[in-house]
């Protein structure tokens, strides 16, 4: 399935995203469970949309919409939580002149920096040399603690397409992670949900787009840490509930690691694009002093 998530309510996509005719079908409508999609996935909603999407009553008018046109909120509008992973890519490291890390390099993401596709990434007056970074991001889909790296994907609803919109000068200047990569809207989401039964999170193409050319391209086969592993690290002592949210690092290709470096800049539109799941695309608008 497909899921987005549209004025607060999880729905389930019965044809491709960029096709006019497809209409979203109101999972909480079907199934009579939460209409959030934390809470929707927490009562095992995927389990309980299967069984009945393909029901004769699936495309009844009150319970789906037409996407042509809307708004979608990020995939996940409410997450508890967002987990980042840093220096996950051997190519990225390098264009960082860092080594390789030797365990997951975690840090946060406020959930309130997060925005839905098609909406703009607002640089504020005080950021200097914002960057772009495209991810995957995982959906944890259930309570997830201390699994195994075998069983870790048992756990994951399944992955969108992420920005980790970041403010490298405030990074650099204060060696803060969370807070130069937490302002408002430098989380791009979206625009789709992919579950894991449609896609295999060991071989998925990730591409970058600025303003049409490409900036990153690489593939999930390249992640020093795979998205199994990094589940199954996080859940050590740190409990996952369903709708959080793991960004699984960035490839090379960032502004900061061009020469002459390449910041965002006001008008500059962003694509990212991860195969099997689609392409979130926001522009960017700097804030006036």
């Amino acid at each position: 399935m497909k899921l987005v998530s549209i004025d607060g309510r999880i729905r389930a996509l019965d044809g491709p995203f960029d096709a006019p005719s497809t209409r979203a079908i109101d999972l909480a409508a079907l199934t009579g469970l939460p209409s959030g999609a934390c809470r929707f996935l927490a009562a095992h909603g995927l389990e309980a949309a299967r069984d009945k999407i393909a029901g004769p009553n699936r495309t009844g008018a009150t319970d789906n919409i037409s996407i042509a046109g809307v708004q979608l909120d990020p995939p996940i509008p409410k997450p508890r939580m967002i987990w980042a992973v840093g220096l996950n890519y051997r190519d990225h490291a390098a264009e960082s002149g860092r080594d390789v890390p030797s365990a997951p390099t975690l840090f946060a993401k406020s959930p309130g920096a997060l925005i839905g596709h098609d909406q703009p990434v607002v640089i504020p007056p005080h950021v200097v040399h914002p960057d772009y970074e495209g991810e995957v991001a995982v959906v944890i889909g259930r309570t997830t603690r201390d699994v195994s790296e075998r069983d870790a994907l048992d756990y994951v609803a399944g992955v969108t397409c992420a920005h980790d919109v970041s403010s490298r000068d405030h990074q650099y200047t204060t060696g803060q992670f969370t807070w130069s990569k937490s302002f408002d809207t430098f989380c791009p989401l979206g625009p789709v949900i992919a579950t894991i039964d449609e896609i295999d999170v060991a071989d998925l193409a990730i591409e970058t787009r600025l303003n049409g050319d490409v900036v990153q391209s690489s593939n999930t086969s390249e992640l020093v840490f795979p998205i199994r592993t990094l589940v199954a690290w996080i859940s050590q002592g740190t409990t996952l509930l369903a709708g959080d949210i793991i960004l699984t690092g960035t490839p090379a290709g960032v502004g900061a690691g061009r020469t002459p470096p390449r910041w965002l800049l006001d008008g500059d539109v962003v694509e990212i694009t991860v195969g099997g799941v689609g392409t979130l695309r926001n522009p960017v608008v700097r804030k006036p002093a």
